[in-house]
C-alpha cells in the first residue's frame, strides 16, 4: 500500500528522533552533530532541519518524549504503582523499577547529558514538580488519611513514596546504565530484599525513651 506524504513525512521524524536518541545517549550531545545524526537516519541533513530547527530542538523532543511515557498508565513503575505495590509490595516496586530504567535506558542517559552539558536546564523543570505529582497520585488512590495512618506517626506520605521510588530507581540507573552490579556488596536481589525491609521497617531500634512514650 503506497504511503501518503504525511505518513512517509511522520516516518521520517520517527527515524531521525530514534538515531538522535541513539547517538545522545551513548556520545552525548555536543559529541554528536546533525550530519551523523542524518546519516544515521539515512536522511539528509536538509531533511532533519525540516522536521527540527537545530539541535537541542531534538534532544528537548527527546526528553518530552520520556517525560509523556512517564505519565502513561503502562509505564511499569506506574503499573506497580497502581496494583499496589506502595506501600503493600516493595519487591514488586523494585522489580517496576528495573523494568523501567532497562525499557528507557536511552532516554535515562539523556538526563545525565542533560546535567553534564547543559547544568540541567531542561530536566529541572520536570523534577520540580515531581512532589505534586506523586502527591496527587496518593490523593487519589488513598482517600483521607487511609495512607497516613499505616506509617509510622508523623511521616508524610508523598515523601515517603518519593524515598521508596527514588532508592529503587536510582540504584537501577547506577546497575543499568553504569555497568555497577552489585554496587551495594550483595548481588542485586539479596540487596532489593534488604531495602524493602529496611523501608518497612526502619533503620534503627526504638529508644527507651521511645518506647515509655508507647506504653
Amino acid at each position: 500500500m503506497k504511503q501518503t506524504q504525511g505518513e512517509k513525512s511522520e516516518r521520517s521524524r520517527n527515524g531521525i528522533l530514534e538515531a538522535a536518541l541513539n547517538l545522545f545517549s551513548h556520545q552525548g550531545y555536543r559529541g554528536t552533530s546533525i550530519r551523523e545524526i542524518a546519516e544515521a537516519a539515512g536522511l539528509s541533513t536538509g531533511n532533519v532541519y525540516h522536521h527540527f530547527p537545530d539541535k537541542e530542538a531534538l534532544f528537548r523532543t527527546l526528553l518530552d518524549q520520556y517525560w509523556a511515557a512517564i505519565d502513561q498508565p503502562d509505564f511499569p513503575f506506574n503499573r506497580a504503582l497502581a496494583a499496589g505495590a506502595f506501600p503493600d509490595d516493595l519487591d514488586a516496586l523494585a522489580l517496576a523499577a528495573e523494568e523501567s530504567v532497562r525499557d528507557y535506558r536511552r532516554h535515562v542517559a539523556l538526563i545525565y547529558v542533560d546535567v553534564v552539558e547543559f547544568d540541567g536546564t531542561h530536566i529541572r523543570k520536570f523534577y520540580s514538580g515531581m512532589a505534586e505529582r506523586f502527591a496527587s497520585f496518593l490523593k487519589a488512590r488513598f482517600p483521607g488519611d487511609s495512607l497516613r495512618d499505616r506509617l509510622v506517626p508523623g511521616t508524610d506520605p508523598t515523601l515517603a513514596l518519593m524515598l521508596a521510588s527514588r532508592v529503587f530507581l536510582q540504584y537501577f540507573a547506577v546497575e543499568v546504565l553504569f555497568g555497577v552490579p552489585s554496587q551495594l556488596g550483595q548481588d542485586t536481589p539479596s540487596a532489593m530484599r534488604e531495602i524493602a525491609e529496611i523501608l518497612r521497617r526502619g533503620l534503627f531500634k526504638p529508644s527507651v525513651e521511645t518506647l515509655k512514650k508507647n506504653d
